[in-house]
């Protein structure tokens, strides 16, 4: 698993967690409506309905919801791609210290310990 991973995983477990919290805030109420079942007549082709009283009690609701997903999805692609570039730059200096201690082998002088946070980005 490398860094885009962990991020992206971090933030789909913080969007759930945030879901949570709101649903169990936004638990029960008091001034809900009280629902009261429908039981149809005849079964329309197995189509769901919903009460206009539901639908407009929930409806704000999920559009905020919808919003607040739309704006998480945002900031995961922005990280995702944030990772990548900084995923490159790390392979670039792994490439760098490689090179550099090849020539100082070349010229008989002790090469240079590599970094333990750079050897996962080692291409060899």
């Amino acid at each position: 698993m490398n860094g885009g991973d962990n991020v992206y995983s971090f933030l789909v477990a913080a969007a759930g967690l945030l879901g949570v919290v709101y649903t169990v805030k936004a638990g029960p109420r008091s001034d809900a409506p009280a629902i009261a079942p429908v039981v149809p007549e005849e079964d329309r082709d197995g189509a769901l309905e919903v009460s206009p009283e539901i639908w407009s009690h929930f409806n704000g609701k999920i559009n905020v919801l919808e919003g607040k997903v739309d704006h998480l999805t945002e900031l995961v692609e922005r990280q995702t791609v944030r990772v990548g570039a900084l995923e490159r730059l790390l392979r670039q200096a792994m490439r760098i210290i490689r090179r550099a201690n090849r020539r100082l082998v070349a010229r008989g002088e002790t090469a240079e310990e590599i970094p333990a946070e750079l050897v996962p980005y080692s291409i060899d």
